[in-house]
């Protein structure tokens, strides 16, 4: 069934020293704590050089930003054009229901470090290279308005922010409350309540 070319072992070895330095990375988060988090630091505990860290990464922030944000896989069903309104809003959902299965991957001591007004990988105006959960909803959402399934009562950029704010304040919650909350109840019901406001059907193209 798989039809995926075979990884290469340059690629394969790539991937394998990229998950050496995350996971030194992680250990020094968790341990020390952002302000310890220095690629001097990172080197040392992963055993590599400057020079393998920099053909990787480009800052420490951009190490943290692709695994927080790029490694969940998202099916690629969901950037088909949505046939409704109810569509639209369980796709956008699901996209952050595998983002909170991250998370909890991660770790709550994990996020709790991540989230340092220092971190620049949180700066969404400097990062947009990457298909970031957010990126996907907002491609996702245009089809949809181009087609004319929803309608939005803001501008897709207030729309985009408000989604990031809001998953934000559940991560950190959950960061504070030392993973003592209803993750998933909190972001799904949260979202929900956003995008039935926000998400409006186009009448002329429904029945």
């Amino acid at each position: 069934m798989s039809e995926k070319a075979p990884v290469s072992r340059q690629q394969q070895k790539s991937q394998e020293t990229r998950e050496k330095i995350f996971q030194a990375a992680k250990r020094i988060l968790q341990k020390q704590g952002y302000e310890q988090l220095s690629i001097k630091n990172i080197c040392e505990e992963a055993g590599v050089s400057n020079g393998s860290f920099y053909h990787h990464f480009k800052t420490k922030d951009d190490l943290l930003s692709y695994y927080i944000e790029d490694q969940p896989k998202i099916d690629p069903d969901l950037l088909e054009l949505p046939g409704s309104v109810a569509e639209v809003k369980e796709s956008i959902i699901r996209v952050y229901m595998n983002y909170v299965k991250y998370c909890r991957e991660l770790g709550v001591e994990f996020m709790a470090e991540y989230y340092d007004t220092k971190n620049q990988a949180l700066n969404a105006a400097i990062r947009m290279e990457r298909p970031y959960p957010i990126v996907t909803v907002r491609t996702y959402v245009e089809k949809a308005l181009e087609a004319g399934v929803v309608k939005l009562d803001v501008s897709i950029n207030e729309f985009t922010t408000d989604i990031r704010m809001i998953v934000i304040g559940n991560v950190f919650e959950w960061c504070v409350k030392h993973g003592d909350a209803d993750f998933e109840g909190n972001m799904s019901r949260s979202l929900g309540k956003y995008l039935d406001a926000a998400l409006l059907g186009a009448k002329e193209h429904t029945g």
